[in-house]
C-alpha cells in the first residue's frame, strides 16, 4: 500500500499517535468481483501472490496477517493491496517437535516441520497462502476460467490448499509447470470453418446483446487472443453475427472486441475492424 505522508502526535489529550496518509482504494467486495471478467480476477490473484512474496521475504523477515480477510485489502487500479496491517506479525512459532508446529483451520489441518533452530519452518508464509487459497483462490481463479487454463488451475488451487507444490508463494503461479500467467496471453484456440467478410476501418454502433462476463455493460464486449478466437466465441452464441475488433488491450495485451447480433448499420471508423459471418 502506498504511504504518501504520516503524522506522530504526542499531547495530553492523545499520546503517542501516529497518523498515515495513503492511496485511496475501493473496498474489495467478494461478490462484485464475481461478476467482472475472469482476467481482472486473475489480475488481482497475481497481484496478491506478489504481495506475498513480499511478507514472506521482507526486511522485517517473514510477516503473517493474522487476520486475513478480504475486509483487510482494497483494489487501487486493478491491483490488489493490504491496507490493515495492525494484526501483523513477524513472530514465528517457537518448537521443540513436529506437534508444536501445529496449524488449524475450519476446513482442515496442517503440521509443518519444527527446525534444528526450534522454529516452526514457514509457518508464517504457509498461514497466509493458506488463507489466500480460501479466500481469494478457490473462488476468484476457477470461476467461469478459459477452458484451456482449467486443468492449471485446479493444480493450483489444489496446490496452494494442500500446502503440497507451493513449496513458496510464488511457485504456483510461476513455476514453469503450473504457469498460468504466460499461458493465458497464447493462443489456445484452433480455427474456426465459419467464412466471415473483413470490412476494414468499420464499426457496428447499434446490434448489441449482452454476454457473461462482459467489459461493457450494455453489450457484449470481450478479450481475445487473435482473430480466430473472436470466430470461436461468435460461432459459440447462436445471436452472434458479427464482430469488431477494436484497437483496444486489456492489461495483459488482449484485444477488446465488440459482438453483434447483426450488421445491418456499419459506420466508418479508422480503428476498427469488422467481421461480419457469412451466411449462404
Amino acid at each position: 500500500f502506498q504511504l504518501y505522508g504520516y503524522c506522530y502526535q504526542d499531547s495530553n489529550d492523545i499520546p503517542d499517535t501516529l497518523t498515515t496518509i495513503t492511496e485511496l482504494g475501493s473496498p474489495l467486495e467478494m461478490i462484485q468481483l464475481l461478476q467482472t471478467s475472469w482476467e481482472d480476477r486473475f489480475r488481482i490473484c497475481l497481484s496478491l501472490v506478489r504481495l506475498l512474496h513480499y511478507l514472506a521475504h521482507s526486511p522485517l523477515g517473514s510477516v503473517t496477517l493474522l487476520d486475513f480477510r478480504p475486509r483487510q485489502f482494497v483494489i487501487v487500479d486493478g491491483e490488489l493491496k493490504v491496507t490493515d496491517l495492525d494484526d501483523a506479525s513477524i513472530e514465528e512459532s517457537s518448537c521443540t517437535t513436529n506437534s508444536d508446529c501445529f496449524m488449524e483451520f475450519p476446513a482442515r489441518n496442517f503440521t509443518l516441520p519444527c527446525s534444528v533452530e526450534g522454529r516452526c519452518q514457514s509457518m508464517n508464509e504457509k498461514r497466509n497462502l493458506y488463507n489466500a487459497y480460501r479466500f481469494f483462490f478457490t473462488y476468484l481463479l476457477p470461476h467461469s476460467a478459459p477452458s484451456s487454463l482449467r486443468p492449471l488451475l485446479d493444480k493450483i488451487v489444489n496446490a496452494t490448499g494442500n500446502h503440497t507444490e507451493c513449496g513458496n508463494t510464488k511457485y504456483c503461479f510461476f513455476h514453469p509447470g503450473l504457469s498460468v500467467s504466460s499461458e493465458f496471453t497464447q493462443k489456445c484456440v484452433k480455427s474456426a470453418n465459419t467464412k466471415y467478410r473483413r470490412v476494414p476501418e468499420a464499426f457496428i454502433p447499434d446490434e448489441n446483446y449482452r454476454c457473461w462476463p462482459s467489459y461493457h455493460h450494455k453489450g457484449c464486449l470481450l478479450s481475445v487472443f487473435d482473430v480466430n478466437e473472436a470466430i470461436e466465441i461468435c460461432d459459440s452464441y447462436s445471436q452472434c453475427k458479427a464482430f469488431v475488433l477494436t484497437n483496444q488491450t486489456t492489461w495483459t495485451g488482449r484485444q477488446l472486441v465488440f459482438f453483434k447480433t447483426a450488421s445491418n448499420h456499419i459506420m466508418p471508423d479508422p480503428d476498427k475492424i469488422t467481421y461480419v459471418k457469412v451466411t449462404d
